[in-house]
């Protein structure tokens, strides 16, 4: 992550400058006079659901027709202050390559909240003469609601006074002020007296779950087909122990394989240790495998793990990543388990993500799109109610069989698409197969998977030492030039950009909790505002003893090797202990240099070998290089697996 080189003009970061600036772009950019546009743009509001006393996530999106270009909009949202709290507004496009930056770090996205009021207001406008408007179809910002404690079930609505320019506002280059609003229903549920549904890495409960929603349960338009199956138990064949029931709605082709849950359960007394279960014969269809959460309970409690393997790819699930518990919590404590179904899913994506996918390859210089994008996804169905399963604390691993005649080497990575429509890195390795080949991709949620073939060369490091490893970093979306075809690989690099260059690595792209960091000096709007609040919540940074993170020093090799031991126990690799970090840190001549804070993280990077010193010296207390973050983090993901 670099700072950006371009300058923009500077403007007053206050609420009432900004609403005058949105204002005033009505009347002084073009428009046709006394004119309306043939459709108008949509504002949408994501309709929710949440617990008394949970916090949920609320997309703001606008799609505006073809010719139109939003280039700056104030909307003031009002709700229930007796039942609910706005923790933050997130802003997912604010304009350019390094959005929120502009001289001075003054912002060009602004929020203010008033809990007690009930009232949000935000302001954006692009300070780039119109080079950024709101793309077509762009979610504006996020919203994050709590319900609060003593929240009564039913629903409650995010709601906008239109009629009022200071409320609601929006300026193109075309028409001013023609745009439509739906959604903002917030459904509020009963608390559950079992618990939350939060988790952190490394903890037995696992990551998290989604709060419970309606099961849509679409007709079949054609006649639904029952077998038997076999399935393995450790590898062992287990004859009519499942039912695969094949459907089809619409255009999709659905099997479904439930599982016998008692066959399964008496297994466990012999060892279970997998439960596999192969459909092939399906080409591109979706697979779900359903098993019941007594059964999960019990594999959890063996250690198990239960694989679906398809024709399009494999889902290989630990069932402690399941979250059997936290899933209870949410339908309620006294619910049987046998009466939950837990679905693990292959389906090959929607058209409409693999057009959005697509369209964010075209938006990067050279990338291809290799295969069918694919979804993974683990659901729990109870009484109507469904519960997603969608991160975990542990990285789980899933595959994707490439299509007969594409080869591995044509792949640089896995990619997730995010609700902003881009492409970021997901840790992927190809395994060369007999007939097929197939990419491991390593991620800690579940998501919408495609894989990209992006190579990346940079002039300034043809004959550098680092050469292998950035251009490696770079075709995986990891690591950017710097200008033209220009890495600068000896440049330092900054706390910020080292935090983001090892979140992009380990394929973290969003916070895994709702607390919210509290750096003093990390910004709102700044480009690294949703990097540090991430790092945080994973553990991996916490800044310093007065309460700042100092975004933009250059990085020590210490300070870098500290962020990248907490990185290492995410991904299972073991750190130096007392006796073996004395031994390993004196081997090298300027060991008695390591200051005591950063003894155990630099001998535990010396024991994974992700370190070697430079002439014999560690030079801890040196800035480190943009080549040596590279190298690092390239060690780090290999030495664990992930690529």
């Amino acid at each position: 992550m670099l700072q950006p080189k371009k300058k923009r003009p500077r403007i007053r970061k206050t609420m009432s400058g900004l609403i005058a600036l949105t204002l005033l772009s009505s009347l002084v950019l073009p428009s046709v006079a006394g004119a309306e546009p043939m459709e108008p743009s949509q504002v949408q509001f994501t309709d929710v659901s949440v617990q008394a006393g949970q916090s949920v996530h609320v997309p703001v999106t606008l799609k505006q027709p073809h010719y139109a270009a939003v280039t700056a909009y104030n909307m003031q949202i009002d709700y229930d202050s007796s039942a609910l709290e706005i923790v933050r507004i997130t802003p997912k496009y604010v304009g350019g390559s390094f959005p929120s930056i502009v001289e001075n770090n003054e912002s060009n996205f602004h929020y203010k909240i008033d809990n007690e009021a009930g009232w949000v207001r935000i302001i954006w406008a692009d300070l780039t003469a119109g080079e950024h408007p709101v793309p077509v179809e762009q979610q504006l910002f996020d919203i994050e609601v709590k319900a609060k404690n003593n929240a009564a079930p039913g629903t409650k609505k995010l709601t906008v006074n239109r009629e009022d320019a200071e409320h609601w506002n929006f300026t193109n280059v075309d028409y001013e002020n023609y745009t439509e609003l739906s959604g903002g229903t917030i459904t509020i549920t009963a608390a559950n007296s079992g618990g939350g549904n939060s988790g952190s890495p490394g903890s037995s409960s696992g990551g998290s779950v989604s709060p419970t929603t309606p099961v849509v349960t679409p007709v079949p338009s054609t006649p639904a087909v029952t077998k038997g199956v076999d399935i393995y138990v450790n590898g062992q064949k287990q004859e009519q122990s499942a039912t695969a029931t094949t459907s089809t709605v619409g255009n999709q082709v659905t099997t479904t394989v439930h599982v016998d849950n008692n066959k399964v359960i008496n297994q466990i007394g012999s060892g279970l240790r997998t439960l596999l279960l192969p459909i092939t014969g399906t080409g591109k269809s979706a697979v779900v495998g359903e098993l019941n959460g007594k059964l999960v309970k019990t594999m959890e409690g063996s250690n198990a793990e239960v694989v679906i393997q398809t024709d399009s790819g494999t889902y290989t699930l630990p069932a402690n990543q399941i979250q059997v518990d936290q899933v209870l919590n949410q339908f309620g404590s006294t619910v049987p388990l046998e009466d939950i179904t837990i679905q693990i899913a292959i389906v090959p994506s929607a058209t409409s993500k693999q057009t959005a996918i697509q369209a964010a390859a075209d938006k990067l210089e050279n990338t291809t799109v290799v295969a069918t994008p694919v979804d993974f996804e683990v659901k729990a169905i109870w009484n109507g109610q469904q519960v997603n399963v969608d991160r975990f604390n542990s990285y789980v691993e899933r595959s994707i069989t490439l299509p007969e005649g594409v080869d591995g080497s044509k792949i640089t990575t896995g990619v997730v698409l995010q609700a902003d429509g881009s492409l970021l890195h997901v840790p992927t390795k190809v395994i060369k197969g007999s007939g097929q080949d197939s990419a491991i991709i390593n991620s800690l949620t579940n998501s919408t998977y495609a894989l990209i073939y992006h190579p990346a060369t940079f002039s300034d490091v043809t004959n550098h030492w680092s050469r292998e490893d950035v251009q490696d970093l770079a075709s995986r979306l990891i690591v950017q030039g710097t200008g033209e075809n220009v890495f600068a690989p000896d440049r330092s690099i900054t706390r910020a950009e080292f935090t983001a260059v090892l979140l992009r690595g380990l394929g973290l792209h969003s916070p895994n909790s709702t607390e919210a960091a509290s750096f003093t000096d990390v910004k709102t709007g700044s480009w690294y505002e949703d990097e540090v609040q991430t790092a945080v919540s994973y553990g991996l940074i916490s800044g310093y003893a007065d309460d700042s993170f100092r975004p933009n020093n250059e990085i020590s090799r210490a300070e870098a090797l500290t962020i990248v031991s907490r990185a290492m126990k995410l991904v299972g690799l073991a750190q130096a202990d007392a006796s073996e970090t004395t031994s390993l840190l004196s081997t090298y001549s300027d060991s008695a240099k390591v200051q005591a804070w950063a003894a155990e993280p630099v001998a535990s990077a010396i024991k994974q070998e992700l370190v070697q010193g430079d002439d014999g010296k560690l030079m801890t207390d040196v800035d480190i290089s943009r080549a040596q973050s590279a190298a690092i983090v390239k060690r780090l993901l290999a030495k664990a697996g992930l690529i």
